[in-house]
């Protein structure tokens, strides 16, 4: 199974990272169609060959992804939309 890990470090308050991350995890929905629960500071989404965990804490917001065959061929384009979205939302 293909995939990718995405991480940063941030000096946000927990509230706001937490409100980027749910903003992310939305985004995950629109874009790829998964659907996702939170679980505390962690979120596991899956959709149709997709599947991961986002994750935060006081100090950095973390996304792994796991890609089935089909879904592979996404991998780039979501990796590439996963850095642009943390890299304006999260500091």
């Amino acid at each position: 199974m293909a995939g990718f890990s995405v991480s940063r470090t941030h000096t946000m308050s927990i509230d706001d990272v937490r409100e980027a991350a749910e903003a992310l995890a939305r985004e995950l929905k629109s874009q790829y169609g998964v659907t996702y629960q939170w679980r505390g500071d962690a979120a596991s989404f899956r959709g149709s060959g997709v599947e991961g965990t986002l994750t935060i804490d006081s100090e950095t917001i973390g996304l792994r992804v796991k890609l089935g065959f089909m879904a592979a061929a996404f991998e780039r384009p979501l990796r590439k939309a996963v850095n642009q979205y943390l890299d304006e939302y999260v500091s």
